[in-house]
């Protein structure tokens, strides 16, 4: 199934909890598991917002790795399909 995620990152962080999300994200991009794909990431010009197109077998697996950005994130997990003019694909 596909996702699009829009994550958009709490403005009152800390440094330091900058500085751990960024870790996050680092271990997540060296260990993303083999039954998801990433599609395609998007950021805002003004950095206050990502979008991620991911395929995932279901949406507990996209809420299992979204899970320990909680804390730094407010993220809309929305399950997408490909349309062509008016009719899915």
């Amino acid at each position: 199934m596909l996702f699009l995620l829009t994550n958009r990152t709490r403005p009152d962080l800390t440094a330091a909890q900058y500085g751990e999300l960024a870790t996050l994200a680092k271990q997540f991009y060296a260990s993303i598991p083999a039954d998801v794909s990433l599609r395609a990431e998007w950021a805002a010009i003004d950095q206050s917002h990502n979008y991620t197109l991911l395929e995932a077998p279901d949406i507990e697996t996209v809420r299992r790795l979204q899970a320990p950005f909680e804390r730094f994130t407010e993220t809309v997990i929305v399950p997408v399909t490909a349309i062509s003019g008016w009719t899915a694909s």
